[in-house]
């Protein structure tokens, strides 16, 4: 089996579904289920409650007792259950619960695919992870291509039916082989030995999670509310999905010569330049509220997202056992891309119904003081290899 296609297969029918999931259900939820823009903030908000308690605690707990195939196939189809109780939920609290569920399933799915890329890495399976990645890339952008025709024509409602589909099609790619190794259920004494707590004596450990977690939590207000911010600002309908596949483009082209270009740069480095990415994105937004602006703002994402999730994964590649690689990615998504997303998303819902520009440079408390600590970082890992 060529594990390099299988796992480039599975990034990119995840970040299919993801492209419409992160960018567009926010916007669905308010445009075709009729609930304010508080309502829906909360209503995110607290699936990412959820999804931070599933990853962390969840997640962790069954990685230790299935394989990473068993785990991706009871995912799927969990996802797809999910999805489907959208249809008859119409109250805000049906929305709420179902809402509740899905976070509590389908973003697992995040930390499960770069656990089986780590290890598949680790055991000289998988050569290029940027490659690999990068095909979940190409898969949001797809999924953005299309939505922008279908909601053109047939308007929001095309955002569920499009999900729905896309689920389907991951719940069948996942009853198709796998590599060997990833049916392997991990060993029983070594899982009842490690705790979380244990994750924190690795090098620099906590100071990488703290770098990460302001880093992700930048882009709660673009995740949860570019959709609405580039309706707010006039852009076309038909060039909205166009507009924040930009971003999106830039992080696959950044995934393809990640490895060729930045594998000499240290992690400290790569999160540093990610952070002044994020903080420079951020405040030309919020000076220049055109269509012209955002979308050349797009194009940092590169360095926001993109180089930041690859310096944390050049990290732990190297300084945590692969073991240990489950629980990390499940705090990894836990406090970096639910928890703290979650409270920005909605001090980011807060700030847009004042002015929706706020919304972005509001996240600048995030991505100033991770610039700062990256620098911090940066100087002692520097220190300790000399």
């Amino acid at each position: 089996m060529n594990t390099q296609q299988w796992m480039g297969r599975q990034f990119f029918s995840f970040y299919l579904t993801w492209g419409i999931f992160l960018p567009y259900w926010t916007g669905w939820l308010i445009d075709a289920k009729g609930v304010s823009i508080s309502q829906a903030s909360l209503i995110m908000s607290l699936g990412l409650v959820v999804r931070g308690l599933s990853t962390l605690v969840a997640y962790p707990y069954f990685s230790g007792k299935l394989s990473s195939k068993t785990l991706l196939r009871g995912m799927t189809i969990g996802t797809l259950f999910a999805i489907m109780c959208y249809y008859p939920s119409h109250s805000f609290t049906n929305l709420l619960l179902v809402t509740l569920l899905i976070h509590f399933i389908y973003p697992t799915l995040m930390p499960a695919l770069d656990s089986a890329a780590g290890i598949l890495v680790q055991h000289k399976q998988l050569k290029d992870y940027g490659k690999s990645r990068s095909w979940g890339s190409i898969g949001f952008v797809v999924a953005g291509m299309m939505l922008t025709f279908f909601t053109g024509s047939i308007g929001d409602t095309a955002i569920y039916w499009a999900m729905l589909l896309g689920t389907f099609l991951l719940v069948l790619l996942n009853f198709m082989p796998a590599p060997d190794i990833l049916s392997n259920k991990p060993r029983t004494e070594k899982t009842k030995r490690s705790s979380l707590l244990k994750l924190f004596r690795f090098k620099h450990f906590s100071l990488v999670l703290i770098i990460v977690i302001l880093l992700q939590a930048a882009h709660a207000s673009y995740y949860n509310y570019g959709y609405l911010f580039l309706q707010s600002i006039h852009a076309p309908k038909f060039l909205i999905g166009v507009i924040l596949n930009i971003a999106v483009i830039a992080e696959i082209i950044f995934f393809l010569i990640a490895d060729r270009f930045f594998q000499r740069f240290s992690s400290g480095t790569l999160l540093a330049l990610a952070a002044l990415g994020s903080t420079i994105r951020w405040i030309l937004v919020f000076a220049f509220p055109n269509v012209i602006v955002f979308s050349i703002a797009q194009t940092l994402h590169a360095c926001s997202f993109a180089m930041g999730h690859y310096a944390f994964m050049k990290y732990l590649i190297k300084n945590i056992p692969h073991t240990e690689i489950p629980k990390v990615q499940g705090l990894y998504s836990a406090l970096a891309l639910s928890w703290s997303t979650a409270v920005f998303t909605y001090f980011g819902g807060y700030l847009y119904e004042i002015e929706p520009r706020y919304a972005f440079i509001g996240m600048t408390v995030c991505s100033i003081p991770s610039m700062l600590l990256a620098l911090i970082y940066r100087k002692l890992d520097t220190s300790v290899t000399k």
